[in-house]
């Protein structure tokens, strides 16, 4: 296996990848998370799932993620951190260690539309969030794979709360592809490179 897919120019690979609902982005994660894994010994990765089953219909998608990704790639561990993102990047990140953040829409719904109550305002709270989060990934030693959705293609949303959503997301993607070496969309199953 070719380790210059996970080097960019001598830095460790930060990769964004983007896409629509059943693009194939978390397939694409996957399977690069095997080749890591398969290009050398010692090597480890960690998936830092965001993901919070609230209905009965999200409990078996993550559930169907799970049996999936089990299937794909046995050695990829899970962490849960539907919230603290940043600190899973600082905590885990290192040069032999590949992580996979799935998915930065989720992680982003989590902050700003959260289905438990916060004593604290969710957009103070998201700012401080994703400034850590965009300091973590730039001070990342080892490589790291994020995924996430492009929404911002369709039409713009009636409701306040959704256009808000929306925007948000789309200057989260801008900020992760800016601090990433490289940027994928997602379209039917294939990778377009953008970055």
């Amino acid at each position: 296996m070719d380790d210059s897919l996970f080097h960019v120019d001598g830095a460790p690979l930060k990769l964004l990848l983007l896409g629509g609902q059943k693009s194939g982005k978390s397939r694409q994660a996957e399977l690069l998370a095997r080749a890591w894994l398969q290009a050398g010994a010692g090597r480890s990765a960690s998936l830092v799932a965001t993901g919070t089953a609230y209905d009965a219909e999200m409990h078996e998608r993550i559930a169907r993620h799970q049996r999936d990704r089990r299937a794909r790639v046995p050695q990829l561990a899970t962490v849960e951190a539907p919230r603290d993102v940043a600190q899973q990047l600082q905590a885990h990140s290192r040069p032999d260690h590949l992580l996979v953040v799935d998915c930065l829409t989720l992680w982003l719904t989590n902050w700003l539309m959260p289905m438990e109550p916060s004593p604290l305002e969710p957009a103070q709270t998201w700012q401080a969030q994703c400034d850590a989060f965009v300091a973590a990934l730039q001070a990342a030693t080892g490589p790291i794979i994020l995924v996430s959705n492009e929404i911002g293609l369709g039409v713009i949303p009636m409701g306040r709360e959704v256009r808000a959503f929306v925007d948000a997301l789309g200057l989260l993607n801008q900020q992760a592809a800016a601090a990433c070496n490289r940027v994928q969309l997602m379209a039917a199953g294939l990778p377009l490179q953008m970055k």
